[in-house]
């Protein structure tokens, strides 16, 4: 290592991007992610472990359960707490916690063995950053650190430097502006119509119904019964000592399930209820035995996300926090979101965003959205502009293209111009962070 800059071509660097529901982590040049771990993580006081710190005061231990198996273990008082609140990191002990176990079970080496690409909301604080460099050199003894706005790293895996990137995540959708690799700040607008609104309105939905919501954890044995009929089944025992926020992550779990195996977007802009009830019905078993079949409700559900009127209840949105970028106090839609955040930019350049909306995000995956979305934005945009929505078919690739665009970055050989080294950082301090990754 010479002149600050570190040339790692050798060693492969690893690629971190944390999400609002899970944490993608692997190496550079790889096509998938070697975890895919929830950022949601188990607590547990281990009783009696109790330690000393200043003037006498003692803290408990925690005892940490973490990944996809070990989070969802019905422990009695584990609480359950997510490490990311408003796409950036809001708990830093579960944020070195969840590194510890990277490192330990995925990556299986040594931090101080490879440089790092990571991962960032485009909103992210100036505060979180600094901090977050400062762990990474000083803590994990990295050799070299860069971090990268999403968007950015979702368009490159695209193939793009240029677009306007839809992410439409588990907590919040981003409407962003990318123009030759970098993000246009004063352009940026969040909604908080997403997954977890989608889930609320699932939540709701069933409670009108009258259908009790049921996890896996809590049903023992079940009976197969006809559709429609009251469930049969048997409650494990000690269930009842898990804690609400534990129970509330297992309901949100198959709240989820139900999106993906159900739901579907209506590609037509205008809602028909009699043309949509006559579409395939499709059946879904609930973990204690219930099942029935779902037919116009499983578009209803989802209809918000595009029409804001279609929303079943107010009470599903939960309202974004206040940070220095675009929050409005109305929901936007899907495609208002990326219309709002075009007309934000230079006009030069809206032509060429419209040209490359590039759709992203777990709950772009549900069916039909990408195409009701082409549609929404066709009829809004000049007959002059040329459209194009870009998405990944796969369902990998598009819950995965923020990682993979880091993949992408980290190996490339002229990109270890740009890394931040050791002894850059040691040099100049945690506001070199500013300089190097704008």
């Amino acid at each position: 290592m010479s002149g600050g800059i570190y040339g790692g071509d050798e060693i492969g660097a690893v690629v971190f991007d944390f999400g609002s529901n899970s944490i993608r982590a692997g190496f550079a040049g790889e096509d998938t992610p070697k975890a895919d771990l929830p950022t949601t993580i188990g607590i547990l006081p281990e009783a009696g472990d109790e330690m000393e710190i200043e003037n006498n005061s003692k803290f408990v231990k925690n005892k940490y359960y973490i990944g996809t198996n070990k989070v969802k273990l019905p422990i009695p008082d584990m609480a359950v707490t997510n490490l990311i609140k408003d796409g950036m990191i809001d708990n830093w002990e579960l944020f070195e916690q969840a590194l510890d176990h990277l490192y330990t079970y995925s990556v299986q080496s040594q931090s101080s063995y490879h440089p790092v690409v990571m991962s960032e909301a485009a909103w992210n604080t100036r505060s979180n950053r600094e901090k977050l460099t400062e762990i990474m050199f000083e803590k994990y003894s990295i050799p070299a650190f860069f971090l990268v706005k999403s968007p950015v790293l979702a368009a490159f895996a695209h193939g793009r430097t240029s677009g306007i990137v839809l992410d439409s995540g588990a907590e919040l959708t981003s409407a962003v502006p990318v123009h030759e690799g970098y993000v246009l700040k004063n352009a940026i607008i969040r909604s908080p119509l997403a997954g977890d609104f989608i889930s609320r309105q699932c939540r709701d939905y069933f409670k009108s119904i009258g259908i009790d919501v049921v996890p896996l954890y809590s049903v023992s044995s079940k009976e197969p019964v006809s559709e429609g009929s009251n469930p049969i089944w048997k409650r494990k025992p000690n269930t009842d000592k898990v804690t609400a926020s534990y129970h509330d992550f297992m309901v949100k779990d198959l709240l989820q399930d139900f999106t993906a195996s159900v739901l579907q977007v209506n590609t037509d802009s205008i809602y028909d209820k009699d043309a949509i009830s006559q579409m395939p019905r499709v059946s879904y078993d609930f973990p204690n035995g219930y099942n029935a079949s779902f037919g116009e409700e499983r578009f209803r559900i989802s209809e918000g996300l595009f029409d804001s009127n279609m929303i079943m209840s107010s009470e599903c949105i939960k309202p974004l926090s206040s940070t220095n970028v675009n929050v409005t106090s109305s929901t936007l839609t899907m495609c208002e979101a990326v219309q709002k955040a075009v007309q934000l930019c230079d006009i030069d350049i809206r032509a060429s965003l419209f040209g490359n909306v590039i759709v992203t995000g777990g709950n772009s995956l549900i069916l039909g959205f990408t195409e009701r979305l082409n549609k929404d934005l066709g009829s809004r945009v000049a007959s002059n502009v040329k459209l194009k929505v870009v998405s990944n078919s796969g369902t990998a690739e598009r819950r995965f293209s923020t990682w993979v665009g880091g993949s992408i970055l980290g190996s490339l050989g002229s990109f270890h111009q740009l890394w931040i080294s050791k002894q850059e950082f040691e040099e100049t301090g945690k506001n070199i962070i500013e300089k190097k990754c704008p």
